[in-house]
């Protein structure tokens, strides 16, 4: 058996050798599509060959298949479920929009392998592997599959991760009282611990809206067939191979409840694409807030302090940069931009099919892996080890003009103004300047500039 090479002659033209693994169909895609380099991820894959050990599994207990075909096709479908042919799927994402290419090249690349589990028993990729069949509920439910399947195991456990390592750093920090800042000026105190707290609940939100998107994206197309009416296949064929599937994904799988939307719309893709893209939001949020806070670590804010990675300069010594936050805000903006082009493919539906679904299964899968990634490694390497600069923030407080807000209700608002106004030209505190000008007696101005006394009620 030969590995797959995509090989060039001279004119730099693809040639595929003559006993791959694949058949003449996908033979034929791979020399008509442009090659951008970029293939269906492995829980693509991974979804396809079990897709179509599940039709196998069903079509033998529906009495369509013999089970000697179908025990070949179980174990052929299982391995490329598992990834022994992976460089047997040599097709571009950028194909067919229906996916045909990419699901004849799972139904060829299946019978192949069952060619040569036992070469006296005929199996056709599209007789027997693609029975009851078509690439128009397939790719659909392929995407479903590895989206649901990436997002239950992957994405969901590295977001609980952050969301804990974030409530325990808000804990650990709730009596570090720090300076508030809104539109980036000095505003009234708050507690890094309620600042962090935020982060975490953004977080948790972002879990929330994720997990809000299941129900539409466990329902599958499979059964529907060519436009939706199941044409060649049995009734029972949808909910039975979802029901498979449930069981080895510990997934809920249904069958769809309407296969028409299900094959002409991609609506739940575009669902799930829009909530990772408020998630991603959410993350540059906190990014971004991380390294302003780290930002120093002498000459900016310095009230807390993230780990040290790796050197930050080629030329500065000693220079430390925030680079996981910066990685994670860069993941961020590449989802983003994915959700642009899976939102056009969503409306890219036209009649009883969406044509443009490899394109934002490429997209929506990688979004997933991307976060998780990133999200993981930020929690790890950024978030568990992050500090609070207790001294910095305490005599950040003292220093702010925007103390004079506590003594507005007692000696008025404009007398507050002018205050802050000669604190800021004098170079004084506010406290310093109350004291010379005898606004208020030591005691009083003590308990009306404790910044415990603004934190009420939510310290």
């Amino acid at each position: 058996m030969s590995t797959f090479r995509m090989e060039h002659d001279s004119m730099g033209e693809m040639q595929v050798p003559a006993d791959a693994m694949y058949g003449a169909s996908t033979a034929r895609a791979v020399e008509n599509f442009p090659v951008s380099g970029i293939r269906f991820p492995r829980e693509f894959i991974r979804a396809l060959g079990r897709i179509k050990h599940a039709a196998a599994e069903v079509n033998r207990d529906l009495g369509r298949l013999d089970a000697q075909r179908a025990g070949l096709i179980d174990r052929a479908a299982r391995e490329v479920a598992v990834g022994h042919w992976d460089e047997h799927f040599p097709l571009d994402i950028f194909q067919t929009g229906s996916g045909t290419s990419t699901n004849m090249n799972a139904n060829e690349v299946i019978a192949h392998r069952c060619a040569q589990l036992d070469d006296a028993v005929a199996v056709h990729p599209n007789d027997h592997v693609n029975m009851g069949q078509s690439s128009n509920d397939v790719i659909p439910t392929a995407i479903h599959v590895a989206a649901a399947d990436q997002l239950v195991h992957i994405l969901l456990p590295a977001l609980e991760h952050l969301h804990s390592a974030l409530n325990e750093r808000a804990a650990e920090t709730g009596d570090v009282v720090k300076i508030g800042r809104t539109h980036l000026m000095d505003a009234t105190p708050i507690t890094l611990g309620q600042e962090i707290s935020g982060w975490a609940r953004q977080v948790e939100l972002g879990i929330e809206r994720l997990q809000a998107c299941l129900p539409r994206l466990c329902e599958l197309a499979q059964g529907g067939t060519a436009v939706g009416t199941g044409l060649n296949t049995h009734p029972e064929f949808g909910r039975r191979v979802a029901e498979v599937l449930a069981r080895e994904y510990d997934i809920p799988f249904v069958e769809a409840v309407n296969h028409f939307e299900a094959q002409a719309a991609q609506d739940a893709a575009v669902e799930l694409s829009g909530a990772l893209r408020t998630l991603a939001v959410s993350l540059v949020k906190i990014a971004n807030d991380v390294r302003l806070l780290n930002m120093g670590p002498r000459c900016g804010l310095g009230e807390i302090a993230v780990p040290a990675v790796q050197p930050g300069s080629s030329i500065m010594p000693g220079k430390v940069n925030p680079v996981i936050a910066e990685s994670l805000a860069q993941v961020c903006a590449q989802v983003i931009g994915n959700d642009a082009a899976i939102a056009f493919g969503g409306a890219s539906g036209l009649l009883d099919l969406n044509v443009m679904l490899p394109v934002m299964a490429h997209n929506l899968l990688e979004s997933e892996r991307l976060l998780a990634n990133a999200v993981q490694m930020f929690t790890d390497k950024c978030i568990v080890g992050l500090s609070a600069n207790r001294e910095r923030c305490a005599e950040q407080i003292e220093w702010s003009m925007s103390m004079v807000t506590a003594l507005a209700p007692v000696i008025g608002y404009e007398r507050a103004a002018a205050l802050a106004k000669r604190a800021v030209e004098e170079g004084k505190t506010v406290r310093q300047l109350c004291l010379e000008e005898q606004v208020l007696d030591a005691e009083e101005l003590d308990r009306l500039l404790d910044p415990a006394s603004m934190l009420s009620p939510r310290a």
